[in-house]
């Protein structure tokens, strides 16, 4: 019987032990994060009482029981409250501030109708010693606001398992664990406390300091396991799985800690084992913007199929506004950017003959210009235009016109390289860049389109229309310098040998004589 009674009041020690280092282990570990306030407390708390409890088992007399139970009951009747807390703040339920204070109000009284029992009896209405134990055990009879004291304890459990439960529909699996873990752990001080009340523990002990501490076992299972207090809680309502946003959720360390379902289309390898791993390991260039923080336009290619994600970057903070992590949203954009480069087309391309306008083939062959500035080369321009171009439009009129336009830029279009660019110049005149082109290549070029544009008919209505077209052709050994300069260079070479074809009867190629070297 001795032995019963040693291991007893151990096992009540060792459930205080434990609660202790739960409460240190979260104030070292976890003080940041949501719902980890009411968790240290409650644990705190729970130490608190059952260390009093273990001192009431080892007293020889009434008055020394009782004196330890009004110790115990200086913490006891607040822990409900605390688990309550905890369990709203986990499931990010918000209470109007005035609540707070409501609930306090009944563990207070009972503290005071606790303390002053023996002046009004409505707590215990009578207490003694249990005759049948083998050890000073204490024996009450409950007055009318110990039952208060006991349906607001029972309303607080269960009012945190309902509020528990109802997330369990809407979480992923993992979550689930968790909430499980933690209402399995609150439903053990309910059934300590049936035994107890009901006369149905060993010699009328309460088994509530040990309930209370392997009910934060379940509670340490999951802040261990499962990272219960992390970052997780407060981002899951910002997470929701309808979203056609993509959205990822790292904690302060980098560690992805959550993600929706839209992510699989950015990150198929996303997968429940990613999670607790750091974002550095195995994405690449996306690691870095995550890490740099870099809002912009992220390309993604799959099966030559492109997809644009704008990324933004919001905190997660404490309520002391200590970053405690961050969530990465990816905004599909694709439809944003290719309306973009259409502007730019159209702020790029002529209109009606689908070729670069001036300016922007100037922009264009200067950059072409620049990155032969390493490898060197000879680079050629062309410049030509409609022969009598003005007798078309007086002939069959302004559209017949256009017509014969677009047609001759594609079939200057149809003879090029992808290196090469084609600019309209201005009214009927285009200009050819030919990078990586000497000076002969680029005249049997100019010829064979010249012969293109003379044997091919415009058709337009029920006519034929047919055109000429003069060519001028200049070249240049590019070796770096001002690029914009050694193009003008050469667009005025071949603007004089164009003007040369045309006094020599037009339909015809001229080469400007002279062929520089542009150095710097």
């Amino acid at each position: 019987m001795l032995n019963e009674i040693f291991m007893y009041r151990f096992t009540v020690i060792i459930a205080g032990v434990l609660s202790l280092f739960l409460c240190f282990f979260a104030q070292f570990r976890l003080k940041d994060a949501p719902g980890a306030r009411p968790y240290i407390l409650v644990t705190l708390f729970s130490a608190f009482f059952t260390f009093s409890y273990a001192l009431e088992l080892a007293s020889p007399s009434l008055e020394r029981i009782k004196f330890w139970l009004n110790i115990e009951y200086l913490a006891m009747p607040f822990i409900p409250v605390f688990i309550l807390l905890m369990c709203f703040e986990y499931v990010e339920q918000k209470l109007k501030r005035y609540l707070y204070y409501v609930l306090f109000v009944i563990p207070i009284i009972t503290i005071f109708m606790h303390e002053t029992n023996d002046l009004h009896h409505l707590y215990y209405t009578s207490m003694g010693l249990n005759s049948d134990s083998p050890f000073p055990i204490l024996k009450v009879e409950h007055g009318p606001w110990f039952y208060v004291h006991s349906i607001f304890l029972f309303l607080c459990l269960m009012i945190s398992i309902i509020t528990l439960l109802m997330k369990l529909k809407r979480a992923k699996f993992r979550f689930r664990i968790q909430i499980i873990l933690m209402a399995s752990g609150i439903v053990m001080p309910i059934i300590a406390n049936y035994f107890y009340l009901n006369g149905l523990s060993p010699y009328g002990i309460d088994l509530g300091p040990v309930s209370m501490s392997i009910s934060f076992i379940f509670h340490g299972a999951a802040l261990l396991s499962y990272q219960m207090f992390n970052v997780t809680p407060i981002a899951r309502d910002s997470v929701f799985e309808s979203m056609k946003d993509g959205v990822l959720v790292l904690n302060q360390n980098g560690v992805i800690v959550d993600f929706n379902n839209a992510m699989l289309d950015v990150l198929p390898n996303l997968n429940s084992q990613v999670i607790g791993k750091s974002i550095d390991n195995g994405y690449g260039r996306l690691a870095d913007i995550i890490r740099l923080e870099e809002e912009l336009d992220y390309e993604l290619c799959v099966d030559e199929e492109k997809t644009y994600y704008h990324i933004r970057f919001s905190t997660v903070s404490n309520k002391n506004n200590k970053l405690i992590g961050k969530i990465i949203t990816f905004v599909n954009v694709t439809e944003r950017v290719l309306l973009q480069e259409q502007l730019k087309n159209l702020a790029s391309i002529d209109g009606l003959t689908g070729v670069y306008n001036r300016t922007f083939f100037m922009q264009e062959s200067e950059k072409m210009l620049a990155s032969r500035n390493l490898t060197g080369g000879k680079v050629s321009v062309i410049m030509f235009d409609i022969d009598h171009f003005k007798n078309v439009n007086d002939s069959f009129g302004h559209q017949a016109g256009d017509r014969v336009l677009a047609h001759v830029a594609s079939l200057a279009k149809e003879s090029l390289r992808s290196t090469d660019i084609i600019g309209r110049y201005g009214g009927e005149e285009f200009i050819l860049l030919l990078p990586d082109t000497p000076l002969n290549v680029a005249y049997e070029l100019a010829q064979s389109l010249r012969v293109k544009i003379t044997e091919s008919v415009t058709p337009f209505m029920d006519k034929e229309i047919y055109v000429t077209s003069s060519f001028g052709v200049s070249s240049a050994k590019i070796m770096g310098g001002d690029h914009g300069q050694t193009l003008q260079n050469l667009m005025r070479e071949a603007d004089q040998a164009l003007y040369g074809a045309k006094r020599k009867g037009r339909d015809h190629v001229e080469l400007f004589e002279q062929t520089l070297e542009y150095s710097s």
